[in-house]
């Protein structure tokens, strides 16, 4: 059983489209989904910076466009239904799952994702906050240091990993006080994202996203908010749930929590025997190393692991086999 997943903030690098550009069709994507985002995905991805590409605006349009470059060209015009299993995806990763899943498709996602980007991006600018990696420790513990410190429990991630998220001068009493056995790193993003600090950011963004253009899932897709799949809760035309409730989700998302480890657990139940992580690939198959033991896993960070995604795919697509 595959399950492709689709990594969040952070996870970029620069010149990470280059090389992609080398392959029939991409250019054309990139051009309609920079037109859809109202700003240049190909600059971004080609020549900018560092510093430019940690702007949220630019950040988070640039990698769902990566995942969803990667995922067609493995799939090579074939539909992603026909053989996905389930997908998921982290933080903003969890729109380019929705084009997964057939929700959206790839420039209203790489388009909504931009209206989210800009209106995270400007909550942040107003109050200055941040975020920061909890590796390691008992996990009672590590929820307890970030209460104690005045932050919350942004991602629990599972794998020994939680990211506290809040003020900047709590971040710092944290880091000075970790908590036992367990390393706090800060990371390179914009502001405490999944917590209270965005309430501007959803109040700017649910009425953009449940308006927005969506079909029912197509396939089992999981919520960040508790790692179900949408079809449990309410069917839909397809059996996976409903547009609405993604999109309502999608939005809620912005400031609640994301329980990656929930994802995980889930991915676990449902007897999945193998991960694909899209570009930017790498760091949620890390977490599955971790706390998905026997998963093989195949994380794409440039065209030289196509050829082992597509043969991931072969072997592990039960939707495929049917």
């Amino acid at each position: 059983m595959l399950a492709v997943v689709c990594p969040g903030q952070g996870s970029q690098t620069p010149g990470m489209l280059a090389p992609w550009l080398d392959l029939p069709g991409v250019a054309d994507h990139l051009a309609a989904w920079s037109q859809a985002a109202g700003t240049d995905l190909v600059a971004h991805g080609t020549t900018s910076d560092a510093d430019t590409i940690r702007d949220t605006a630019v950040a988070q349009p640039l990698i769902v466009a990566s995942s969803l470059v990667a995922l067609r060209v493995i799939l090579d015009g074939r539909d992603a239904a026909a053989v996905v299993d389930v997908t998921a995806g982290h933080s903003v990763g969890e729109l380019a799952a929705a084009a997964v899943a057939g929700v959206l498709d790839d420039a209203d996602a790489v388009g909504l994702v931009s209206r989210r980007a800009r209106a995270m991006g400007d909550a942040a600018a107003a109050a200055p906050s941040g975020m920061s990696a909890v590796v390691g420790g008992d996990p009672a513990e590590v929820l307890a240091a970030i209460e104690a410190a005045g932050l919350w429990p942004a991602n629990v991630n599972g794998g020994g990993q939680t990211v506290a998220a809040g003020a900047l001068e709590n971040l710092a009493k944290l880091a000075e006080n970790p908590p036992a056995r367990a390393r706090v790193i800060p990371l390179q993003v914009a502001g405490a994202f999944h917590t209270p600090f965005m309430d501007p950011a959803r109040e700017v963004f649910e009425p953009v996203a449940t308006a927005w253009p969506a079909a029912d899932p197509r396939l089992p897709l999981l919520s960040n908010a508790d790692g179900a799949e949408y079809g449990s809760r309410e069917a839909g035309e397809h059996g996976h749930g409903a547009a609405a409730d993604v999109l309502g989700r999608l939005a809620a998302q912005v400031t609640a929590p994301v329980r990656w480890d929930l994802c995980m657990e889930t991915l676990a139940a449902r007897g999945v025997t193998a991960i694909l992580e899209l570009a930017p690939g790498g760091v949620l198959t890390g977490l599955a190393k971790r706390a998905l033991k026997g998963v093989e896993l195949v994380a794409v960070k440039s065209p030289d692991d196509v050829e082992a995604a597509r043969d991931l795919v072969a072997r592990h697509s039960d939707a495929a086999a049917r």
